[in-house]
């Protein structure tokens, strides 16, 4: 089953993800695909971690490829998120690979797991952007189309309430 969750930056995803995700019964990987640049994403991966203490989570980093992730097929994982895990591999020179990689390595997690929630900003434009940062954007639109036609159900954070957009979700939002 594939969950995917979206919405803009700060909306809430991370929160709504884990909240399903602490309802299920099974073991719980975290897929954690930020690297953090500087104090300011350090200071992000930090209240990652405190959001998901006590919630269960095994977590494992995996910035570049989701192979990594131990999951077997009663396992829930939470994939935070399918826009690093895009751009690390569209913008780190030793490790590039095509927005399908990305995809490919997503379908592939899903297939070893229960449940695959799977996290990733939505509504982006690329307005006023430079034209590596729009191709970004159109890349990450396209992929996240293709995983909510895909997904199970698609869960959209609108003003910091979880919407309901597409399928049944086993849980309570």
């Amino acid at each position: 089953m594939l969950i995917l969750i979206t919405g803009g930056n700060g909306s809430g995803k991370s929160r709504c993800a884990e909240a399903l995700a602490a309802q299920f019964a099974g073991n719980k990987l975290y897929a954690a695909t930020m690297i953090p640049w500087g104090p300011e994403g350090e200071a992000r991966k930090e209240k990652h971690i405190r959001q998901r203490r006590g919630l269960g989570f095994v977590t494992v980093e995996c910035p570049f490829s989701l192979d990594e992730v131990p999951a077997g097929k009663d396992d829930l994982v939470l994939l935070e998120d399918v826009s690093n895990l895009l751009a690390n591999l569209l913008f780190d020179a030793e490790h590039l690979a095509p927005p399908e990689a990305v995809e490919a390595q997503i379908i592939a997690l899903e297939k070893r797991c229960a449940v695959l929630i799977a996290v990733t900003i939505g509504g982006l434009t690329g307005n006023g952007c430079d034209a590596e940062t729009k191709n970004y954007v159109a890349e990450l639109n396209a992929l996240n189309d293709r995983l909510a036609r895909r997904a199970d159900a698609v869960i959209e954070l609108r003003g910091g309430e979880p919407q309901l957009i597409k399928g049944n979700c086993p849980w309570t939002l």
